[in-house]
């Protein structure tokens, strides 16, 4: 199967999909599948943004996060971030920073640069990030973590959002005051990755405190995270928590084409297989082109993290590496194309 005909395929589901998922409104942006993506760090580049939409299912995109103190004190770094394009919009673009001001102020410039909405950072868990207040420390203090909110929703005319975890410190969740105080002051969405700081990527989320953030707020639509890796889970999640839309983040990396799956099991039942094993690194390749065509990035800090990205494609045979083991040590593009045109001009045969 073609990357063509996954997206020909694609839209006669979403034109299905369409009449049975409750598109997600946030302000005066409605979002025709409430189906996200979540913003990660090295990851969430235009290309697998790009590559979601193409395949089908997923609604909203989100920015890596980017750093409010860059764009106030080295804007041509800050730019390198900054590779949304019109064809993908609505794009949230996320900032992180601790003083009220200075994430304001970002938050114009970016939406100067085209962003639709302005995603807060109240979720990373990274020590690097933590440690100097921001991400998912700024929820030790409910009235601080508001006071960031209220200044960005002032500062700009379009949607402000916020990505929160359970709480920073284990036990202790402060994402269900904090959505109330977020809304009181303007926020229009926020999402909840349902489990702690402490607890990175680890144990089971905890989706009993989407439910609650849910039930606390007044109107603004709740986005639910963690622990979403199929349609079946997506369904879950909806039905166990009540929240608007779900978010998905790692479970997405090597198989963009997952929001489409999660969209035709919510609208039939039906789960969709897995792309074969030539097409999954077709798929790869055109990752792999969108990103060289559109990154800021020197060529070789984008062949960098093409290496993390591309070796999640799962394209090596049954009980082999040989293929991830030569991915993670290519130093070029032309090395990557090589060895992609390979994997995808196998036979299915050979699979």
């Amino acid at each position: 199967m073609t990357c063509e005909r996954l997206r020909l395929e694609s839209r006669t589901m979403l034109a299905q999909t369409h009449t049975t998922l409750k598109p997600l409104r946030i302000g005066d942006i409605v979002i025709d599948s409430p189906l996200t993506l979540a913003p990660m760090a090295g990851h969430s580049n235009y290309a697998l943004r790009s590559l979601c939409r193409e395949l089908g299912g997923c609604g909203l995109v989100c920015t890596e996060l980017i750093s409010s103190n860059i764009v106030k004190n080295s804007r041509q770094r800050a730019l390198q971030r900054f590779d949304w394009r019109a064809r993908e919009r609505p794009v949230a673009a996320q900032l992180f920073g601790v003083e009220p001001g200075i994430v304001a102020e970002a938050a114009r410039v970016v939406v100067d640069h085209g962003a639709d909405i302005v995603d807060i950072n109240m979720g990373c868990w990274v020590p690097k990030i933590a440690k100097k207040g921001g991400g998912a420390a700024l929820l030790r203090d409910v009235k601080a973590a508001t006071a960031v909110v209220e200044a960005v929703v002032k500062a700009v005319d379009v949607p402000v959002t916020v990505k929160v975890r359970s709480g920073f410190e284990d036990g202790l969740v402060t994402a269900t005051p904090f959505a109330v105080a977020a809304e009181a002051v303007g926020a229009q969405a926020v999402a909840v990755h349902a489990r702690f700081a402490g607890q990175g990527h680890g144990g089971a989320a905890d989706w009993d405190v989407i439910a609650a953030v849910k039930e606390a707020v007044r109107e603004m639509p709740i986005i639910g995270n963690g622990d979403v890796h199929s349609g079946a889970d997506a369904r879950r999640m909806l039905d166990m928590t009540g929240c608007d839309a779900v978010m998905v983040g790692r479970a997405a990396l090597g198989r963009p084409w997952l929001f489409r799956q999660i969209a035709a099991y919510l609208a039939t039942g039906l789960n969709l297989p897995e792309p074969a094993r030539a097409e999954r690194a077709r798929i790869a390749r055109r990752h792999a082109q969108l990103t060289l065509e559109t990154t800021h990035l020197p060529e070789h800090v984008a062949v960098r993290e093409l290496r993390g990205q591309i070796s999640k494609y799962q394209l090596d045979a049954p009980g082999s590496a040989k293929v991830r083991n030569r991915l993670v040590r290519i130093d070029s593009y032309a090395e990557l194309e090589s060895i992609l045109l390979e994997v995808s001009n196998e036979s299915d045969d050979e699979l």
